[in-house]
């Protein structure tokens, strides 16, 4: 090759300069695929990727984290909420730095979010070997610790040689910006090669524009679809993430509210249809509505949208009528065949435009019509009375969740992960924006809800991001609170502290037992007094502002309060444990011990069983 057409670099180098190459279009407008990466230093890749980071700050810029896991979480978050346009990278230290983020690239895998993580690994020469924090396995001289990435990733490669890049690269952005095949992408980097140099092609840094993929359904899926819809007389949606994703949240609208069907949301696909559109009939599932869930137990055809059907939203398969017909149009075969269902895979967007053509002439009944209203004016009604001030000092979680949602405003978002506030959520939230709601539940990852209130704010500046945590999430993970306030991206923290796991400790009492080590009073514990921590405090001493108040009248003064604040603000309020909404919901299979010396395990168990009936007949 001549000079002219090959450069020196680095195999770090190169790297970064490929990223800044790729580029995707959104709306007419060219951006950066890679718009930032999140990187915490150390042996393993402070000399080879951080040294060519710095030399491109301003291409690709650099931001800080404060844990490895968060800040991943705080990648994930960003991208979800620019529906997978665009991706964060994360790089990492060998060690002990790139095990922090395994937990992250599951949560990214599970959720289907695109996540370029760059781990440090050891020496590919192995000279010095046993290096600082090595993992030696003296049955296999090739394990590193990276190697935990493998189950959780949808490509994973280590790169042994400069040259290896060539072919690695364009492969890991193939699944980055693949709808079906997205998800966590780790190249494990061994720091020494980071740092060798090799004559790299010119050509393999030219700007590369990436579109969103679409893909038309099958003419003969289609066809079956079509005969199922004409056939339906009691036809009910479920809308998944997949309308968010193929941006197709319009079609759904039209779709809906042309023929007349229901509209159920699941926590990825919340948002997709606005909470006042008549069609829309709340969420579904275990953490359903009762609008909702009883339209799925009567209806004859179920067409799910862009979902995975997890067994929150199936009810553990005791939901849906078992008379039913399931219709699943998801971009991923694999998700489509589902719960015996037509498949039907294709892109959201195109698949609904497309079988609009074939449905204009129908509606549902009258009759059908008659009872979607019913039940969603009943539960209407349920929601503003689950959600309302009911003047005690420790209010339910579901009090908080009105209060806050009362607070917000059109296009603020509200950001939630695990414990029991997704279900509150899910039932309560009320929003007309279709990125309004950022519940991540597909691993439910207790700790995701400060990091990913980071990333949504990232993506959307402009937006108030709420983040709504509970006190043992918040112990988990909290120390991006630093960085919102160090980066001058403002959040609204509102920590719901009722003692401990509550939801947990509700779970285990309905399976039968008594409390025990899930609410704080209920530890192990050589104090005379249950322990409290004085969360207010703690946040102030990461720079936010920050109060504790008692009581939904005194949230909503705070909640005013924080709106003015020009720094992240953290309100702490207590709360009831054993106080939780009631309305709506739906049996969850989480399996009772079938032989106990408890009298409540035992009763338990007979319930089960009876649910496993159930459960069987829907198989």
């Amino acid at each position: 090759m001549s000079s002219k057409k090959v450069i020196k670099l680095t195999a770090a180098q190169a790297l970064i300069r490929f990223m800044i190459a790729q580029k995707v279009k959104i709306n007419d407008e060219i951006k950066p695929l890679f718009p930032g990466v999140w990187a915490i230093f150390g042996h393993g890749n402070v000399a080879g990727i951080g040294e060519a980071l710095f030399q491109h700050q301003e291409a690709l810029p650099t931001y800080r984290g404060q844990n490895e896991q968060s800040m991943a979480h705080a990648a994930i978050a960003y991208s979800k909420t620019l529906n997978r346009q665009q991706i964060m990278a994360c790089t990492s230290s060998a060690g002990p730095g790139s095990t922090n983020i395994v937990t992250a690239a599951a949560l990214a895998h599970i959720n289907r979010i695109p996540l370029l993580l760059l781990p440090g690994d050891t020496f590919a020469t192995r000279i010095p070997d046993p290096v600082l924090q090595q993992l030696e396995d003296n049955t296999d001289q090739t394990i590193t610790t990276n190697d935990c990435f493998k189950p959780v990733s949808r490509f994973f490669d280590r790169i042994m040689r400069p040259e290896q890049l060539l072919t690695s690269l364009p492969q890991a952005i193939r699944v980055l910006t693949d709808p079906v095949d997205t998800g966590t992408v780790t190249i494990a980097f061994p720091q020494d090669v980071q740092t060798m140099s090799w004559n790299y092609p010119e050509r393999f840094f030219e700007e590369k524009i990436h579109f969103l993929r679409r893909q038309h359904a099958d003419e003969n899926q289609l066809k079956s679809a079509v005969q199922m819809i004409l056939k339906a007389k009691k036809p009910v949606i479920i809308a998944g993430g997949g309308i968010h994703y193929s941006l197709a949240t319009k079609e759904l609208e039209d779709f809906s509210n042309n023929l007349l069907i229901p509209i159920g949301e699941t926590q990825a696909g919340k948002g997709a249809i606005p909470w006042e559109n008549p069609m829309n009939v709340g969420s579904v599932g275990v953490t359903g509505g009762s609008a909702c869930n009883e339209l799925l137990k009567e209806a004859d055809l179920i067409i799910a949208i862009g979902t995975r059907l997890g067994d929150f939203i199936t009810g553990s398969r005791t939901l849906f009528n078992s008379e039913a017909t399931l219709l699943s149009i998801n971009v991923c075969a694999y998700d489509s065949i589902k719960h015996r269902a037509l498949s039907l895979v294709g892109d959201a967007k195109l698949t609904l435009n497309t079988l609009m053509k074939y449905c204009t002439a129908i509606k549902t009944s009258n009759d059908w019509q008659q009872r979607v209203s019913i039940l969603r004016k009943e539960w209407l009604i349920a929601v503003d009375e689950a959600s309302r001030d009911k003047g005690t000092l420790l209010p339910s979680d579901g009090e908080v969740v009105g209060a806050v949602n009362r607070s917000s405003r059109e296009r603020d978002v509200v950001v939630c992960a695990a414990g029991g506030l997704p279900g509150d959520l899910q039932k309560l939230w009320k929003t007309s924006f279709d990125r309004g709601y950022h519940v991540e539940y597909g691993y439910s990852c207790m700790g995701y809800e400060i990091a990913g209130g980071l990333g949504v704010k990232m993506a959307l500046p402009d937006s108030q991001v709420y983040v709504m945590v509970g006190d043992g999430s918040y112990l988990m993970m909290n120390s991006e609170i630093f960085s919102s306030v160090m980066l001058g991206l403002k959040l609204i923290i509102v920590v719901v502290d009722n003692g401990g796991y509550g939801c947990i400790h509700r779970l285990q009492e309905n399976c039968g037992n008594s409390g025990f080590n899930n609410l704080i009073r209920d530890c192990r514990s050589t104090q005379n007094e249950v322990m409290r921590v004085d969360f207010a405090a703690h946040a102030r001493s990461m720079g936010a502002k920050s109060e504790e108040v008692e009581g939904i009248a005194s949230l909503e003064k705070a909640l005013e309060r924080a709106r003015n604040s020009e720094t992240t603000y953290v309100i702490n309020i207590l709360t009831d444990p054993n106080k939780t909404v009631k309305e709506g919901g739906n049996w969850w299979d989480v399996a009772v011990a079938e032989v106990s010396n408890e009298k409540g395990v035992n009763k338990a168990r007979k319930n089960y069983e009876l649910q496993k009936e159930k459960q069987i007949k829907n198989l």
